[in-house]
């Protein structure tokens, strides 16, 4: 069993006010809030040995760099990879597929085919139709249905020999549908095509195991798992990590330089070019081990009680509709009162001290499909309470009351 009270403890900004209300913090699908322990991390860091990593020969150089393998160590073992150079730490989800994305520019030939779901944030649908435009790959959609759920049936008629890489979101962003991505996983690399997993809205709510997945790729963002922002990891087969060319060159990356030609470091630097995010990757790792600390299946079990109570709650309001009914869904809820701008909606929540996200959700294909123009949507996490989501509704029902 969660402590909930005791959790809040350790997050100094949910103590806060906004608008003279206390702050009730319901944009956790956005950035989740860090909690001291990781906030301590950071300030260590620079207070007692803030320097460059892997260069020097200086204590402080060699006390950084320890701390930042170690965070990799860390991050390995989360998501049981196999190897901890499977690891590349980059500045979060978007970066990590971008990698992916360029990497097989250098692969693909006009006329391969890739596949990507509707549920898709745009950073994994912007790279993909850059990377067709690069190459003459054609893109294709798995299409969804009313419920926010893929159309599986449809997807199998899309594997065909030409598929080569199938990229899809384990959990989806703005309606919170849990896909069903080991089916997906299976019957990709049954036609021999490789896969990649966003897993930025997942790894809040679960440790996944890229192992038993047998995922090629899988990415995340720190700043969703109470980590710091502009930090994140890709996960990939070594095999894969070797196939593909560096994303950038620079330092770190290399073995050797002459001015006639160049060689790659070895992984996981090879796709490290620069100075890297040093206490973002180890406060990233501090992140994991406070969620550890709580435990994944109780955070599982606690969050699952707080959306069936928010949808109950929610759905007594007349008028109001919500966009994601999957039967497999994680603590996410994104709504609209008829007749309302969901913007309208949010500014006014915004002065009752209650932090929704409004709009499109960086996911306008599915605001598309339900032909809105974007939703409210409520995301919540193990440090939210019922009594928050109590604020919530009746917020709801004043903003209703006010813009109608």
């Amino acid at each position: 069993m969660i402590d909930v009270q005791k959790i809040r403890k350790d997050f100094p900004i949910l103590d806060r006010e906004v608008n003279g209300k206390p702050l009730v913090y319901l944009d956790n699908a956005a950035t989740s809030q860090t909690p001291k322990q990781v906030i301590d991390a950071i300030v260590d860091y620079y207070q007692n040995y803030n320097a460059n990593i892997h260069r020097g020969v200086h204590a402080l150089s060699q006390e950084a760099t320890d701390k930042y393998e170690q965070a990799r160590i860390k991050i390995q073992k989360h998501f049981n990879a196999a190897k901890a150079h499977e690891i590349i730490l980059t500045s979060g989800t978007t970066h990590s597929i971008n990698i992916v994305a360029n990497g097989f520019s250098s692969i693909l030939k006009k006329g391969d085919e890739i596949i990507v779901s509707a549920l898709e944030h745009h950073s994994n649908i912007v790279p993909w139709q850059m990377l067709c435009e690069k190459t003459g790959a054609v893109l294709k959609v798995i299409p969804m249905n009313e419920e926010g759920e893929l159309l599986m049936n449809v997807y199998d008629e899309l594997l065909s020999d030409k598929t080569k890489l199938v990229f899809c979101n384990h959990i989806s962003n703005a309606l919170g549908t849990i896909n069903p991505i080991e089916e997906i996983i299976i019957k990709a690399h049954g036609v021999g095509a490789a896969v990649l997993i966003d897993g930025a809205q997942a790894a809040p709510h679960l440790a996944a195991d890229v192992q038993k997945l047998d995922v090629d790729f899988y990415a995340i963002s720190a700043h969703k798992v109470c980590g710091p922002t502009g930090v994140g990891m890709l996960y990939g087969k070594e095999e894969w990590l070797n196939k593909l060319p560096p994303y950038q060159g620079g330092g770190e990356m290399i073995a050797e330089v002459t001015f006639k030609k160049t060689t790659y470091a070895d992984l996981p630097h090879k796709f490290e070019a620069g100075t890297p995010n040093i206490c973002g990757g180890i406060a990233f790792g501090a992140a994991l081990d406070y969620m550890n600390t709580i435990g994944f299946d109780a955070i599982e079990v606690y969050e699952h009680e707080l959306l069936e109570y928010a949808t109950k709650k929610l759905l007594e309001i007349e008028g109001l509709r919500i966009y994601g009914t999957a039967k497999n869904k994680t603590s996410v809820i994104s709504f609209n009162i008829e007749g309302v701008h969901p913007y309208d909606m949010g500014s006014i929540l915004d002065k009752l001290g209650i932090a929704v996200r409004t709009g499109h959700h960086c996911a306008q294909p599915i605001m598309d499909f339900f032909k809105i123009p974007g939703t409210v949507r409520a995301s919540f996490s193990f440090y939210n309470t019922k009594e928050e989501v109590d604020v919530l509704v009746e917020g709801v029902k004043k903003a209703k009351s006010m813009l109608l």
